[in-house]
């Protein structure tokens, strides 16, 4: 059976948790991303940030992101999967947690990311379209 590891973007960038929101921005401007992974100065995942996390969770608050880190914006333990944990698991655990992108882990280590394109690509088309309907359905 198909994993993780098989399905997942490798070589995902950080963006380190003491950069500014204006440098994590720029991050994601180059590399034409929505969201970024945060990630301590031991490596480790600390959580993740979302365009949309800067700009609701920031700007419109009246913060300032030339002060405001990324590390601010990443709040409670993120929602991961392990490398060899099995596709079904995968999608179990995006449907669960309604994520729309899932980092990989492989011995405490950030080595991927999975986002619905991966699924999309890989899966048949109804599984991508349940993930998408049960992603996007209010809680």
């Amino acid at each position: 059976m198909a994993t993780a590891r098989d399905v997942m973007t490798p070589g995902v960038e950080c963006v380190p948790e003491n950069n500014t929101l204006q440098e994590a921005a720029r991050t994601m401007q180059r590399l034409d991303v929505g969201s970024l992974p945060i990630c301590g100065e031991d490596g480790k995942l600390k959580g993740m940030l979302t365009d949309r996390d800067i700009v609701v969770k920031c700007l419109a608050e009246g913060g300032d992101p030339y002060t405001a880190t990324a590390g601010s914006l990443g709040q409670g333990k993120p929602v991961t999967v392990d490398a060899d944990f099995d596709v079904e698991t995968v999608l179990e655990t995006m449907k669960q947690h309604k994520v729309r992108r899932l980092p990989v882990i492989e011995n405490h280590m950030l080595v991927g990311i999975i986002s619905q394109a991966d699924i999309a690509a890989f899966m048949p088309e109804a599984a991508v379209g349940e993930l998408v309907t049960e992603i996007s359905e209010p809680t």
